[in-house]
């Protein structure tokens, strides 16, 4: 996208440049790739014009493709580390507890899942999970308008997922999870809304935050890519959908890589 937009960028200003150069020849007006005389008639655009066309052209695309990719806005990384309360850019968090060091916390992994629960019920889960951090349940609700709760501190471990117990190789390589992606070792995030309907897929406003909220957690707690599950590919589930597989997809998909790994 941002080779894209510095090569418009470029064009755009090689036409106007060209512009100013023949709005000085007499019975010449510029419109954009053609000449007009006064008749009205197209008059080929001069040979010049088209080296220089070609030339500008290309001195853009070799400028694009030297441009570094698009990252993170400027502080993103010590946004990602804060203690206390930190507001990310792009999303609207909720803290029902305050942050502390993520150095304290022992998390590798994150689990996407779906509550199959309605809509408008993503607080009163994180009140529920603030009141009994450990039990059943995860730290972070996100509702379908897209606000993501925090519910517990970052060093509670809540009780999700059901002991990494698939290992038949549907989905991904199971070597790698059985028994080993646990509540112990993953953070959880359930997004609500699912309900009556357990195969409706998320709402576009969570997707979104959640593309967010992923990078955020990957910086925090230095966890790749290649690390985000959908809870359907590491434990046996419902058989009427896949749960979070749409979620945690779209987030490997971005490759996200953190500082310093």
């Amino acid at each position: 996208m941002f080779a894209a937009l510095t090569l418009l960028a470029t064009e755009e200003l090689l036409h106007k440049q060209v512009a100013a150069a023949l709005s000085n020849r007499p019975g010449m007006q510029f419109n954009t790739m053609t000449t007009k005389p006064p008749n009205g008639k197209k008059a080929n655009r001069p040979a010049a014009t088209g080296i220089l066309l070609g030339i500008s052209l290309a001195a853009g695309i070799a400028a694009a493709a030297a441009a570094p990719a698009v990252s993170e806005p400027a502080g993103f990384a010590d946004i990602a580390r804060r203690a206390g309360e930190p507001q990310v850019p792009g999303l609207s968090i909720v803290y029902l507890a305050p942050l502390g060091n993520p150095a304290s916390t022992p998390w590798q992994h994150i689990i996407a899942h779906q509550t199959e629960g309605p809509a408008g019920s993503a607080l009163t889960m994180a009140k529920a999970q603030f009141a009994n951090p450990t039990k059943r349940g995860v730290m972070l609700w996100v509702e379908t308008n897209g606000t993501v709760y925090w519910s517990t501190p970052e060093t509670a471990i809540p009780t999700h997922g059901d002991g990494a117990n698939r290992n038949d190789n549907l989905y991904i390589d199971n070597a790698k999870t059985f028994r080993k992606v646990i509540r112990t070792n993953s953070i959880g995030v359930e997004f609500v809304g699912n309900h009556p309907d357990v195969s409706k897929p998320v709402a576009p406003q969570q997707m979104q935050t959640w593309l967010v909220l992923v990078r955020f957690l990957q910086e925090r707690y230095g966890i790749p890519a290649e690390n985000i599950f959908a809870h359907n590919w590491i434990d046996f589930k419902d058989k009427r959908y896949c749960e979070g597989c749409d979620l945690a997809t779209a987030a490997r998909k971005l490759g996200y890589v953190p500082t310093g790994r």
